[in-house]
């Protein structure tokens, strides 16, 4: 094959050597004549495929990749959110139709695994007293939650950002009421710049709208009585919609064992602690001396939280 003189300095076209596949124009599959032959010749298919494959193209049915996420510890609610799991570096703005409909056991087993990782959970303003007996028989370590109660509305919302900022801090959840977008996009780029898990919690009735939250839910219990499910509707999410809410079993979840545990298992022959759900079990959780071991703060919110007197 003779290959035209080209005149003038074109160091490129120059030096190609002769033997070199032409294309013609910009797609080199498929598009010149030697994929003529339609065995070597990619399919329709496969050419699309390709196309779709690419870092800039997205489509809108899938979800967004978020490399920090949280497994839920819910096989069927982390199919559907982007990463697999809560965004580990983001905010989550929840809305509950009532309360105690099992919002809190929704989100306990990604807390227990980031206390593992040695993280601690801070939760601020709470519209309850949080029962530590409960908190314990879940897998919370209470040494590594802490409650914050302030007087002020601006004081919540600074002990919030710096709660996500904070990088000892794994998982931040806010009773909050404010709706100002400057506001949220603060607490956003702190849990982005802290790497935490921030969580928005609206009260019953309150619609939200978050817009600088990446991941909006709806919490509702399901319709038919006594069947102990909770509709999570997906609300907002960086990805496609979802028609139907996911119905997930709060009694049946499964176990998160992506985190190692921070502390080995009890050897053979070690007595067995009481249930904290029982009364022995609550007295030998307000006599742990692990309040000893934390720092100020998290004295008075432990003490806070299991109802002692300070």
């Amino acid at each position: 094959m003779t290959r035209p003189e080209y005149y003038g300095s074109d160091p490129i076209a120059a030096t190609i050597p002769d033997n070199e596949p032409e294309y013609y124009g910009s797609d080199p599959i498929g598009s010149g004549p030697h994929c003529s032959d339609p065995i070597m010749s990619p399919s329709p298919a496969a050419r699309l495929a390709a196309r779709l494959a690419h870092p800039a193209v997205w489509r809108g049915g899938d979800c967004a990749p978020e490399p920090a996420s949280v497994p839920t510890g819910f096989a069927a609610l982390d199919a559907v959110l982007p990463g697999g799991g809560w965004p580990g570096a983001g905010l989550t703005e929840m809305l509950v139709a009532r309360d105690g409909i099992g919002e809190i056991a929704l989100v306990l087993p990604a807390l227990a695994a980031l206390q593992r990782a040695r993280r601690d959970v801070v939760w601020i303003a709470p519209p309850h007293r949080p029962y530590a007996p409960a908190l314990a028989a879940a897998g919370i370590d209470l040494a590594r939650f802490h409650v914050v109660r302030c007087s002020r509305p601006d004081d919540m919302l600074w002990a919030c950002e710096q709660a996500l900022r904070a990088p000892e801090c794994g998982a931040v959840f806010a009773w909050l009421a404010t709706r100002d977008e400057r506001v949220l996009r603060r607490l956003q780029v702190a849990a982005r710049d802290g790497r935490t898990l921030g969580v928005l919690w609206r009260r019953p009735g309150d619609r939200g709208g978050a817009i600088a939250a990446p991941l909006r839910l709806g919490l509702a219990p399901h319709d038919e009585a006594g069947s102990g499910l909770l509709a999570v509707h997906v609300l907002k999410r960086r990805g496609g919609a979802l028609a139907r809410p996911v119905l997930v079993d709060l009694e049946a979840r499964c176990v998160v064992a992506t985190l190692p545990p921070a502390r080995p298992r009890p050897l053979p022959g070690t007595p067995k602690r009481p249930d904290p759900r029982t009364v022995a079990g609550h007295e030998a959780v307000r006599s742990t001396p692990v309040r000893h071991r934390m720092r100020a703060i998290g004295v008075r919110a432990v003490i806070r939280a299991m109802g002692m007197n300070s």
